[in-house]
């Protein structure tokens, strides 16, 4: 019995002190989300009465009210479809991009993937005027077009540096297997070597869907049509239009339709993500 007392680890300082940073950082994301999900019940004199105070009734007109009346669901509409293609499209050229760069050397490969890495290190608004300029004269501006692209573009330096290190893990046998049986590079890329990274693909996938629906300053400068906004301008013209007409419960109604979508989707694929993540780093 002494043996086996002594075999077990003690619990260090170094590991409470984890555990209470981890706890006083969970409610500092919880209890925001969890009041601004409240406070779309309330009136205004609840919200700003007693801040732990519950709603008196269950008002659900302040999410018509947002939905309808400050057109959340045509901002969402158009998100959801700009969101989707500029995912699509970032997987689709990033995971090419990263396998060939991965498996593939040639004259200038170093210098691409670089090229790639140093997307990561350039700040988005030091573009932002001429990148205006560019859509702007290829006619894209005010498109949903035009955001796709530029989506697409945004988000590869991470994508292809992420999913390079993964391909750079996948086992070499399995290619040359492929090779051997007839299979073409595309083939073997798309039926053998894609199925392989699926962690993570979804991993990267999942990134990119958040980043890419929380983006705010590239609307900002390529859409100015109110029917073709975001969601994050809806979200910020609903803010500068509740200071005058005092709908405070009609904009938390906005901020938790914005947010209950992507907190669904990361808790129905939080495993995927931690065991993509897990798996291109013990690899």
């Amino acid at each position: 019995m002494a043996s086996r007392g002594a075999s077990r680890p003690r619990p260090s300082v170094l590991g409470g002190l984890s555990h209470v940073a981890l706890a006083v950082w969970a409610l500092l994301i919880i209890l925001p989300f969890l009041w601004t999900f409240l406070a779309s019940f309330k009136s205004n004199a609840e919200i700003f009465g007693d801040p732990l105070q519950l709603p008196g009734a269950l008002r659900i007109d302040s999410w018509g009210r947002a939905w309808d009346k400050a057109h959340i669901g045509q901002y969402m509409f158009n998100t959801v479809i700009v969101v989707f293609f500029g995912t699509a499209g970032t997987m689709l050229f990033g995971s090419m991009a990263a396998y060939v760069l991965a498996r593939y050397k040639f004259i200038g490969s170093k210098l691409i993937y670089y090229y790639f890495v140093a997307g990561l290190a350039f700040p988005v608004f030091l573009a932002l005027s001429p990148l205006f300029f560019v859509v702007k004269q290829f006619g894209l501006l005010n498109t949903h077009l035009g955001l796709v692209i530029v989506y697409i573009a945004y988000s590869l330096p991470f994508t292809v540096f992420f999913l390079a290190a993964f391909f750079r893990t996948l086992p070499e046998a399995v290619a040359e297997a492929a090779k051997i049986d007839g299979a073409s590079h595309t083939r073997t890329f798309f039926q053998v070597m894609l199925p392989m990274a699926k962690p993570g693909l979804i991993s990267i996938t999942i990134f990119n869907v958040l980043g890419q629906w929380n983006q705010y300053l590239l609307p900002l400068v390529l859409v100015s049509d109110d029917d073709k906004y975001m969601l994050t301008q809806g979200i910020a013209r609903i803010s500068t239009l509740a200071g005058y007409e005092a709908d405070w419960s009609g904009l938390f109604a906005a901020l938790s339709m914005t947010i209950l979508p992507v907190l669904i989707v990361y808790i129905i694929f939080q495993r995927q993500i931690q065991s993509g993540l897990s798996s291109g780093a013990l690899k």
